[in-house]
């Protein structure tokens, strides 16, 4: 009992230094995940804690149990308008770019470390793809607001790359150990059932689930574990399909939370604390299985490949891969520079070494080595990357907070919490007179915070600056209201210098438009929508953030509905006297 309690309280304590050290992530500028995987380092055998943690199989099984949390986390909090923009291209990156990357890398691999080709495929494989874990963190808490087309790329494709990296992976260790059995038809086979096995299963489970959450009457704590349990059993059974796991697991959690149900919030609260301690628990874990000392005996090498990665192999397999879909060039290299490295390399990494793979730790050691160098470098400029390249947008008027109050098995109210502003048009104003903004919406205001304590609503109150104020009011407009409170003064905001001076209404005619403000436009664009003329020019599914260019004039798509239609644009004017 002893040695069991002692195993608790190490793992406790380990756990409980990654989360105290998260709160010096934002200030290092560092990934939160680096920190983990610090931890883990600091607590190994080269480090202050001097445990000797060797066991490759249990570290492998941590991190495949981990990893499927994290992706069901992922998928739960995936919009499916996301795939409107985003899944094509991200499904020639999760094919196309995964082979070309390792395909490149792979070359460069066997000259620099002076290996059998296949152990420099094989290595190069075995980083070539992206990581979730890495991925959903850092994109969804880097604190930009990144263009829509570029963020549903990198998702996607971190959540659906997995299948190509483990079948080149198996495959070439395959070659490494059976020489003889290999043949392209084995990978073939190999890859459609992946692909098409985790992708059926995957989608068929996420609807299993997500009538089940609908329809069964539990205690509100059981619904996130009734998710978690029912992804693990997805993905347990997908692989022993020989399907793809990760991909039916991702997809599974698509499609459960984007069926709105009354246990939707709940279970995303639930996973989200679940999917941190995965991610905690994994990278502490890898940490502790790694040996400094050895990162440090192949060093060059891993920083040679780390560099040919994030600058040669992966943006060359961008390019070619996004050719056709019409990305601008600092999409592409954002896109390209946001290759994340992370779990999954290492987990499959792990593979070799349990497998008896001939230099199979060398692999190990210089694929850590990458991650670690991905996580430093290109996880540190997420932010920075995206200001400078301007894949960002300015972040959108919306309510602070956001509920759903079920009041039956199909209807809920929607909840919304708001900050009055300094200068903003709520100020002075009623609670109640908000709803004359919008006749034939049922806006109702349910309480009103001030010096953190419930204020009473009388006919003569009136807000001021710094009440928090909570609304039933249909989310369809919860933007819209926000504009009330925010201190932009009308419809104008702090955001005219990135849309433009003007809200352009999309339905009016082109030519109607370039008359009033003097716009070159051809004959026959004058016949169309504003709408629908940036669509044409732009050639492409639209985003927020996505400009046209007329003369010196510049159309900006401000503002999109569910369904990809443009419901805003902004009109940037030249500066006078240009």
């Amino acid at each position: 009992m002893t040695g069991i309690n002692a195993l608790f309280l190490l793992t406790g304590l380990l756990l409980f230094i990654s989360v105290l050290a998260s709160t010096i992530s934002a200030r290092l500028g560092l990934p939160l995940l680096l920190l983990f995987l610090g931890v883990g380092m600091l607590a190994g055998e080269d480090g202050p804690g001097g445990i000797v943690f060797e066991d490759f199989f249990i570290a492998s099984l941590i991190g495949q149990a981990a990893l499927s949390v994290i992706l069901l986390d992922g998928g739960l909090r995936t919009r499916v308008s996301s795939f409107r923009v985003g899944l094509r291209p991200a499904a020639v990156l999760a094919t196309w770019g995964v082979v070309g990357t390792a395909g490149l890398l792979g070359i460069f691999a066997t000259w620099i470390l002076d290996v059998d080709w296949r152990l420099g495929l094989l290595l190069a494989a075995i980083v070539g793809s992206t990581d979730a874990a890495a991925v959903f963190a850092l994109l969804r808490n880097s604190g930009v607001r990144l263009n829509e087309r570029v963020q549903a790329t990198l998702e996607i494709e971190s959540g659906a790359n997995d299948p190509m990296a483990i079948l080149l992976v198996t495959a070439l260790v395959g070659m490494l150990l059976e020489p003889g059995s290999a043949s392209l038809g084995g990978f073939v086979w190999m890859l459609v059932s992946q692909l098409g096995l985790g992708a059926m299963l995957g989608l068929a489970g996420g609807w299993v689930l997500a009538r089940m959450m609908a329809r069964l009457a539990l205690p509100e704590g059981l619904y996130a574990l009734l998710i978690l349990s029912g992804g693990t059993l997805v993905f347990a059974a997908t692989n022993l399909l020989d399907g793809s796991g990760f991909l039916a697991v991702y997809l599974a959690g698509v499609v459960v939370g984007n069926r709105r149900t009354h246990a939707t919030e709940h279970v995303l609260r639930v996973m989200d604390g679940l999917a941190w301690l995965a991610q905690a628990g994994m990278f502490v874990v890898l940490g502790l299985l790694v040996t400094p000392t050895h990162l440090l005996d192949h060093a060059p090498e891993a920083l040679a490949m780390a560099v040919f990665l994030m600058l040669v192999a992966r943006p060359l397999a961008v390019l070619i891969g996004l050719a056709p879909f019409r990305y601008k060039r600092n999409e592409l290299a954002y896109v390209s520079w946001v290759g994340l490295r992370g779990a999954v390399p290492v987990v499959l990494a792990i593979v070799p070494v349990v497998m008896g793979v001939p230099e199979s730790r060398l692999l190990f050691d210089v694929a850590f080595a990458v991650v670690l160098l991905s996580l430093l470098v290109q996880g540190a400029t997420v932010p920075l990357a995206a200001r400078w390249l301007k894949v960002e947008v300015p972040p959108r008027d919306e309510p602070r907070d956001k509920r759903e109050v079920w009041v039956g098995d199909e209807a809920a109210l929607d909840l919304l919490e708001y900050c009055v502003a300094g200068g903003s048009r709520a100020e002075g104003r009623h609670p109640d007179s908000v709803a004359d903004d919008f006749p034939g919406e049922d806006v109702r205001c349910v309480a009103l915070v001030r010096a953190r304590r419930l204020h009473p609503l009388t006919a003569h109150t009136r807000m001021i600056p710094g009440d928090s104020v909570w609304f039933v009011a249909p989310d369809a407009i919860a933007d819209q209201i926000a504009r009330i409170f925010g201190g932009t003064g009308g419809e104008l905001s702090a955001n005219a210098s990135f849309f433009g001076e003007f809200v352009v209404d999309p339905e009016c005619l082109a030519g109607d438009l370039a008359d009033a403000y003097g716009l070159g436009i051809a004959e026959h664009e004058r016949r169309l929508t504003v709408g629908a003329l940036m669509l044409a020019r732009l050639g492409r599914a639209a985003v927020v953030g996505d400009r046209v260019d007329i003369g010196a004039f510049a159309l900006t798509v401000r503002e999109m509905s569910e369904k990809g239609v443009i419901t805003a644009a902004g009109l940037k004017c030249p500066p006078f006297g240009s």
